[in-house]
Formats: C-alpha cells, sequence, structure tokens
C-alpha cells in the first residue's frame, strides 16, 4: 500500500532534488503531493530543468491526510519558512513521527519549526551551523537516518542514498 506524501515545494527548488526522489517515491508506488501557496500555480526550479504544477494549495490541506513530508532543497525552504502555515504543516510531521525526507537547504523549515532539537541530522554546508543552533546532533555524511523518521542529506550527489533510506523509512 503506498503512502501519501505531502511535498512543499515552492519557486526556486533545487530541480534534482525535486524530479528524482519523485520519481522514485512515484516508482515504488506512493503518491507524491505538491504542496504552496495556491493550487494549481506552476512553480520553477532554480536551474529552470523542471517545472512544477502545483496540486494543493496550503489551506486546502491537513496534514493528518498524509503519511510523510518530502522537503525538497534550494530556496524553496528559504522561502516557505516564511509563511507560519508552512512552518505549522512541517512541525505536524515532526511531532507525529511520521516520515519527513529533507534534503539540502529543505531542514531550514524544520529549523523554523523548532523541530530538529535532539535529532541527529544533516544538510547543506552553509546550513549545518544553523542546525546546531537548533539542536540537532549534525553529521556530515551522505544520508542520516534518525529514529526510522527523519531522513536528511546534504546537497544533489547524496540523492541515490537519500531515495534508498527515504524508501526504507516509508516501507
Amino acid at each position: 500500500m503506498g503512502k501519501r506524501i505531502a511535498t512543499v515545494i515552492t519557486d526556486l527548488f533545487e530541480d534534482v532534488e525535486y524530479t528524482d526522489p519523485a520519481k522514485a517515491f512515484k516508482d515504488a508506488g506512493h503518491e507524491v503531493v505538491t504542496i504552496e501557496k495556491e493550487k494549481g500555480k506552476e512553480v520553477t526550479g532554480k536551474n529552470k530543468e523542471a517545472a512544477v504544477t502545483i496540486d494543493k494549495g496550503i489551506d486546502e490541506v491537513n496534514p493528518s491526510d498524509f503519511d510523510a513530508l518530502f522537503i525538497p532543497g534550494g530556496f524553496s525552504p528559504d522561502q516557505l519558512r516564511a509563511d507560519e502555515r508552512f512552518v505549522k504543516f512541517a512541525k505536524h510531521f515532526m511531532d507525529e513521527k511520521k516520515p519527513v525526507l529533507s534534503i539540502c537547504h529543505g531542514p531550514q523549515l524544520l529549523i523554523t519549526a523548532r523541530a530538529l532539537e535532539g535529532r541527529k541530522a544533516t544538510g547543506y554546508t552553509s546550513i549545518l551551523v544553523d542546525m546546531e543552533y537548533a539542536g540537532a546532533k549534525v553529521v556530515d555524511e551522505e544520508v542520516v537516518v534518525c529514529n526510522n523518521q527523519l531522513v536528511t542529506s546534504r546537497n544533489p550527489n547524496d540523492i541515490p542514498a537519500f531515495n534508498r533510506e527515504s524508501l526504507n523509512v516509508l516501507k
């Protein structure tokens, strides 16, 4: 039985950090639902390689309706964390111990949600200090799985490991 994966994304996401994991999740039978401020909007990756039509607006969704949260990197998470609706949405998954799959700059949303304290995690080089200040136990590894719930990776080179461990957590 496939899982429903809420995917919070907006313009300037890191193209392959959305497209590769989303394909892996769909190929494994999971449903990937993209969420932004408004349904039907098209968002574009920072490398202009990927465009995504948004399935749902944040006001139309309830985090309880999803099994997992996917946060692609790029500049998207930093923009989303300025909106309290996305912060609360992400916090729900951490509080409820549902799978959270976060790559590169994705943990920025979790920092703002104050949801990293005591968690072992990694992220893009430039946000590691921020993650430490947020209370995370930061390590420099291609993929980190904390409590069989939180999956984090550093950058696009880590995508194969990120996909593998994300799919394991989704089982």
